[in-house]
């Protein structure tokens, strides 16, 4: 009894992430596996073949659908990356400001909000816009400022987790050697939470490629990301084709993320070294 107790103490925890990690990461692999079938069977694998990645490039609505996905997943990126960090910024570094509840709270509030909910009341303001200023027609424009106001609460917390952990001492440094705030901003501050900025980009990328529900409520006629695609298709029964789109998409992530971390991982150990040498001279 008491090695059983001492087995589950020393690798319960490991067994019990094995299982996680299964649970979510199976089911991938699956999908992979059965986008090289040979047959629209999705119980039995017949054969190895690429006929899916060919009928894939050949279907017009899974190529356009991505590279419209790419364009919005770009743009929301980089708005959500540059909004979340002066959010981030500011919350940080001003402690008190009149509205600073309010405005925290706002920005906050998508991380807590059901998807559907945002959706519904971003479409109600777009079309009372569209209606009084004539702007923006549901399309692209729409969708990017969905993606945006989705991402920016999400690329906030991740820059703000940065900013909490960074030394203050290099920003007054920075202004007792006659720095402006901005130039401390942008030669300073800003250079070392370059990474978490980058991470944040990453982040919103990612959501806003595969976001369904928000561009379901915003995008207009003839704007169909690949996400919408693919799930209007899965409502119409299986198609291997989905599962090559699928495994595109997990290798590029993957790819992406595995780039990445190897970068941040070789930055950290010259930026460790360069501090070694600097407190060696």
């Amino acid at each position: 009894m008491n090695a059983i107790t001492r087995f589950l103490q020393l690798h319960f925890g490991k067994f019990w992430m094995a299982v996680v990690y299964c649970f979510l990461y199976i089911p991938l692999l699956f999908l992979i596996v059965f986008s090289f079938n040979s047959t629209r069977q999705d119980a039995q694998f017949t054969g190895f073949s690429l006929r899916w990645y060919s009928e894939l490039l050949n279907d017009p609505k899974l190529v356009e659908g991505f590279w419209l996905s790419f364009k919005v997943a770009l743009m929301s990126g980089v708005f959500s990356a540059i909004l979340g960090t002066f959010a981030a910024f500011v919350l940080v570094r001003y402690r008190r400001f009149v509205g600073r509840t309010l405005f925290s709270g706002m920005i906050n509030a998508p991380l807590v909000m059901p998807e559907v909910i945002i959706g519904l009341s971003l479409l109600l303001l777009m079309v009372w816009s569209q209606k009084v200023l004539g702007w923006p027609e549901r399309g692209v424009t729409t969708i990017v400022l969905g993606h945006t106001l989705l991402g920016m609460a999400y690329a906030m917390v991740v820059v703000q987790s940065r900013l909490l952990e960074m030394n203050r001492q290099i920003e007054e440094a920075a202004m007792d050697l006659g720095c402006k705030p901005l130039q401390v901003f942008f030669y300073v501050t800003l250079p070392n939470i370059m990474q978490a900025v980058v991470a944040a980009f990453l982040l919103t990328f990612t959501l806003s490629f595969d976001d369904v529900v928000v561009s379901e409520f915003l995008s207009g006629p003839g704007v169909t990301t690949l996400p919408q695609v693919i799930f209007g298709y899965a409502r119409r029964g299986v198609n291997p084709t989905i599962y090559a789109a699928a495994t595109l998409l997990i290798t590029t992530v993957t790819i992406v993320i595995v780039g990445y971390s190897i970068y941040i991982a070789r930055s950290t150990t010259k930026r460790q070294r360069e501090m070694a040498a600097a407190y060696k001279s």
